[in-house]
C-alpha cells in the first residue's frame, strides 16, 4: 500500500503527512520539486525540525539549485525514494509533478534551453497575458486550461510547441489518468475562506522566520539565474525588492491564486479521491478514510 496527501499550499498536508507517519511507523517522502530544493528551506514550506516532530523525512532540500525540475525525471527519483523505506507516505501538491511520480506522463521531447530562454525572454519582454494570448492561438486546449498569469507553465507549453511544431496539450497528457492501483490518497480540503486565511497566515510565519534574509543569501551566493531559472513561488517578489509590506502582499495574492489553482487541479483530476478538512474534521477522521490500521 502507498499513500499519497495531496492538496493546495498552506493546506496543512504536511502536518497531516507527519501524524500519518507515526501512525503507520514509516516515512515522509516529499513529492515537490520545489522543496526538494537545497537554499529554499523557508520560502517551499520545507518542514522544519519541529515540524518534522522527530519522524524520517526524505526528498527535501537534498538537490543543488543548479537542478531544473523535470516531471519524468523528477518522478522516477521520487519513485526511487518511495521504494527505498518502508511505509512511505507521500506528500504533495503539484499535479503536473504527481503525474510524473505516478509515471502518467507521456515522453516529452528535449528542448533546447536557447528556445527555453528565448520564450522567457518574451514572457519578461511582452508580459504574460500576451503569452497566453499566443498559446491560445496554437493550443486553446491547453491555454484554456491555464491562467493567464501560470508563467512557468504558459512559457513551458510555448516551448513545446515551437520545439516540436505540436499542440504541447498533446505532448503534456499522460497515457493513464486517475488513482494507479496500489495507492490510497487522501485530498486535503479546507473551505475557500479557511484556504485563504491558512495562506496569509503561512507568509507572515515565512516572512518572521526570514524568508528575505533566505533570499538575500541566496543572492549573496550568485544563485540570482537559479531563482530565474527555477521561479519557485514569492521568490521573484523579494528578489525584485522594494517596499517589503507591498512585497509580502503581492506574495500573499500569488499564493492565493496558486493554492485555488491547486484546489481546482485535485477536485478536477481526481474526483472521486476521498477529502478531509483540517479545520472541522479530527485526525482519526482522516486515519479512517485513509483506512489505516
Amino acid at each position: 500500500m502507498l499513500i499519497a496527501l495531496l492538496g493546495p499550499t498552506a493546506s496543512g498536508k504536511s502536518a497531516l503527512g507527519a501524524a500519518v507517519a507515526r501512525r503507520l511507523g514509516g516515512t515522509v517522502v516529499n513529492g515537490d520539486p520545489y522543496q526538494a530544493m537545497a537554499g529554499l528551506a523557508i520560502g517551499t514550506g520545507q518542514p522544519s525540525l519541529a515540524e518534522q516532530d522527530g519522524l524520517p523525512h526524505l526528498g527535501y532540500g537534498v538537490l543543488p539549485l543548479s537542478t531544473r525540475p523535470n516531471p519524468a525525471q523528477f518522478g522516477e527519483l521520487v519513485r526511487g525514494w518511495l521504494g527505498s523505506v518502508p511505509a512511505p507516505v507521500l506528500v504533495t501538491g503539484s499535479g503536473l509533478y504527481l503525474r510524473g511520480i505516478w509515471d502518467q506522463l507521456s515522453a516529452l521531447p528535449e528542448v533546447d534551453d536557447a528556445l527555453v530562454d528565448k520564450v522567457r525572454r518574451w514572457g519578461a519582454a511582452l508580459g504574460a497575458p500576451v503569452l497566453h494570448r499566443f498559446l491560445g492561438a496554437v493550443d486553446p486546449a491547453r491555454a484554456a486550461r491555464l491562467h493567464p498569469n501560470d508563467t512557468a507553465r504558459v512559457q513551458r507549453a510555448l516551448s513545446l510547441h515551437l520545439a516540436t511544431g505540436r499542440a504541447p496539450s498533446g505532448l503534456l497528457e499522460g497515457p493513464t489518468t486517475g488513482l494507479p492501483a496500489g495507492w490510497r490518497v487522501l485530498v486535503v480540503t479546507p473551505t475557500r475562506e479557511r484556504r485563504r486565511e491558512r495562506v496569509m497566515a503561512r507568509v507572515a510565519a515565512q516572512v518572521a522566520q526570514g524568508w528575505s534574509e533566505e533570499v538575500a543569501g541566496l543572492l549573496a551566493a550568485g544563485h540570482a539565474d537559479d531563482l530565474v531559472a527555477l521561479r519557485p513561488l514569492g521568490y521573484a517578489a523579494w528578489v525584485a525588492g522594494g517596499d517589503p509590506k507591498q512585497v509580502v502582499a503581492q506574495v500573499v495574492q500569488e499564493t492565493q491564486a496558486y493554492a485555488k489553482r491547486q484546489a481546482t487541479w485535485f477536485r478536477n483530476q481526481l474526483p472521486g479521491a476521498p477529502t478531509w478538512d483540517p479545520d472541522t474534521e479530527p485526525l482519526e477522521a482522516a486515519f479512517a478514510k485513509l483506512e489505516l490500521p
